[in-house]
């Protein structure tokens, strides 16, 4: 009359089976419904990522590979190029005045501005966290970040300029009157002109950062110091530099990639002279593709500049999941 067990069980086997397909089904359109939202949103901008980017980039590095004729010729562009004296000369270097070669001229940009913008900007957010009128003169310093940099290489040409500059106005009243002449055309001071103007329009990036970072600490830390009796320095050297780490860490590589793309302060500043004294290797890239018409050769500037961009990026992330 009732069955056996086992035909009493199929059916409710059966509907739970029913359902849990349903479900896996429901799953499904959902996360098809996802999908098509985030193309909806995100497709225009990935389009415009892709045609406009990426595309450009992958045919960027596979111009680099090629001759003229479009034939494959390997490394040897980047062997041309490295061996160019305009991209790196070190028979001088350093006891000669430049011309050092575009590397060079970048690596040195790199060693003389990034310590003074990270420990000018240190410096000015810790003066200015309580000072008065801080806001007032942190938004006079970073007027140089929100200058356009083609403003900014013209600057920089009139403050080392002999007859109008304030620079060589200064030193020579100060009694350095070899130093009062025009700085951009010798090729002994034309290049840590630029480096030393270029810091006035970076600084107050690395000054905005640090004064943020600054406002993360908490104060609790600075009065169990002084409470062990830890002095101003002590606080600031054990307390403050490494709180700041991560804020550190995002400016320097942030500057390090500003520093190997610089282009429009010596464009206009110099235009990469006098005799390639300041070239740097986004100048000599624009130089090959707009004037020499030397497409292949751009092509290979921009890519060793790209690896050398992926270099500080790779550091950067490898360092930033350390100090997690």
């Amino acid at each position: 009359m009732w069955g056996t067990a086992a035909d009493r069980l199929s059916p409710t086997l059966t509907q739970h089976q029913w359902e849990k397909k349903a479900m896996r089904s429901q799953r499904w359109w959902r996360r098809i419904g996802r999908w098509v939202s985030f193309l909806g949103f995100a497709g225009p901008a990935l389009l415009l990522i892709l045609f406009l980017i990426i595309l450009p980039a992958l045919q960027t590095i596979a111009l680099s590979f090629t001759d003229k004729q479009g034939a494959f010729v390997g490394l040897r562009n980047f062997v041309q190029i490295l061996s160019d004296p305009d991209t790196l000369n070190l028979s001088g270097f350093p006891p000669d005045p430049p011309p050092w070669g575009s590397i060079v001229h970048n690596a040195v940009w790199i060693l003389i501005h990034l310590p003074l913008t990270v420990g000018l900007g240190l410096g000015l957010a810790v003066l200015l966290e309580r000072a008065r009128g801080a806001t007032f003169l942190k938004s006079i310093i970073f007027l140089g970040m929100v200058t356009p940099m083609i403003v900014g290489g013209v600057i920089i040409r009139f403050l080392f300029d002999e007859n109008a500059g304030i620079v060589t106005a200064i030193l020579r009243a100060v009694g350095l009157t070899d130093l009062g002449r025009s700085w951009t055309a010798y090729p002994e001071t034309a290049l840590p002109a630029l480096i030393l103007g270029s810091v006035w329009l970076w600084v107050g990036f690395s000054m905005i950062l640090y004064s943020a970072g600054l406002a993360t600490i908490p104060r609790d830390y600075y009065e169990a110091a002084a409470v062990d009796g830890a002095g101003p320095l002590q606080q600031f050297w054990y307390i403050t530099i490494p709180s700041l780490r991560p804020v550190t860490m995002v400016i320097v590589a942030m500057t390090i990639l500003w520093e190997l793309k610089i282009f429009d302060i010596v464009y206009t500043a110099t235009l990469g002279g006098p005799g390639g004294a300041t070239m740097v290797l986004a100048l000599q890239m624009y130089f090959y593709a707009f004037r020499a018409l030397e497409f292949q050769r751009a092509a290979t500037v921009a890519t060793l500049l790209t690896l050398f961009t992926l270099v500080v990026g790779l550091w950067f992330v490898r360092t930033m999941r350390s100090a997690e």
